[in-house]
């Protein structure tokens, strides 16, 4: 059996070969990040695994702080806004990393075909971002699928058998609680997910709790509860951040338009846009988006979580 330090070390030399600036690579869901400064980012996540093979990221949810390291997996199971801040990267040694989208259907169709002894019957907790060790039995699943990508003939057969190894491992490990989550239809990370992805659609709309609550088939109160225990954020909070960030993306392609891009973000009053992007993101919307734009070439690589 290979040891860890084996598999980091090809994992690592594969990511730095084939990393691109979108993240995206020719076998769907395969996701490889390379960063080479320690600038916070802010973004938007998916459901993914994502291992750091060099270097490490400090990410923040809400008031939650998680820490990731070379050897270490973030587990994310729902679409939430984070910022992250990744630790001593450089051109000298960047952060490298890689994601696995957790496909529902996916994780389905493995819970379905699961021998009974091996279904556990019990959850964990609501919560959408956990860390641990990645261990060997998943780095080396992870290292086959990287090796695909020098054989894309092979990829199309073998890279779908390696994806269901990769989520049996998942599901079978410390964090199979929060992956049956994505599963599960029924799960209440489900009914949550379906009031997060309305958010994310319809941000610059007025949200009514209410209505939020209803679609994802709860009460007022456990929504509320719910929501919260997932993206450590109220939906308003929630929304607010979705808008803020929105903005930041808008404002890079029209810096002068500071009062446009704040009301079609929802925002009534260009005073409040203002104070709180500033709050977020340390600057004016106006001096922030000239920064962006004047700084033009990290801010086009996205990042993983």
């Amino acid at each position: 059996m290979r040891t860890t330090s084996d598999l980091l070390d090809e994992i690592r030399g594969i990511i730095a070969a084939h990393a691109r600036s979108d993240l995206r690579t020719s076998i769907g869901g395969l996701l490889l990040s390379k960063v080479e400064t320690a600038t916070p980012d802010h973004s938007l996540t998916e459901p993914l695994l994502v291992v750091m093979a060099q270097g490490g990221k400090r990410l923040l949810l809400g008031e939650q702080v998680f820490e990731y390291r070379a050897g270490q997996c973030l587990v994310v199971t729902a679409e939430l806004p984070v910022t992250g801040h990744f630790l001593g990267a450089s051109p000298q040694v960047p952060s490298l990393a890689l994601g696995v989208v957790l496909r529902p259907a996916a994780i389905s169709s493995l819970l379905l075909e699961a021998p009974a002894g091996r279904r556990s019957r019990t959850t964990d907790g609501p919560h959408a971002i956990a860390t641990g060790e990645a261990g060997v039995d998943l780095l080396d699943a992870l290292a086959r699928m990287l090796r695909l990508l020098d054989h894309p003939a092979d990829a199309h057969m073998i890279a779908p058998l390696i994806e269901r190894e990769i989520l049996w491992r998942l599901l079978t490990g410390p964090h199979g609680g929060m992956i049956r989550q994505i599963g599960l239809a029924d799960s209440r990370l489900s009914h949550v997910g379906r009031a997060i992805r309305w958010i994310r659609g319809n941000y610059g709309e007025p949200m009514r709790i209410e209505d939020l609550a209803r679609l994802a088939g709860m009460s007022t109160s456990a929504f509320h509860r719910y929501f919260r225990a997932v993206t450590t954020l109220s939906p308003l909070q929630f929304q607010k951040r979705i808008r803020l960030q929105e903005a930041r993306t808008l404002l890079i392609a029209h810096p002068d338009d500071v009062a446009g891009v704040g009301h079609l973000v929802g925002y009534g009053s260009p005073t409040q846009f203002n104070r709180e992007y500033r709050r977020l993101f340390g600057a004016p919307p106006g001096q922030d988006a000239a920064r962006l734009r004047a700084d033009a070439h990290p801010h086009t690589i996205r990042h993983l979580p």
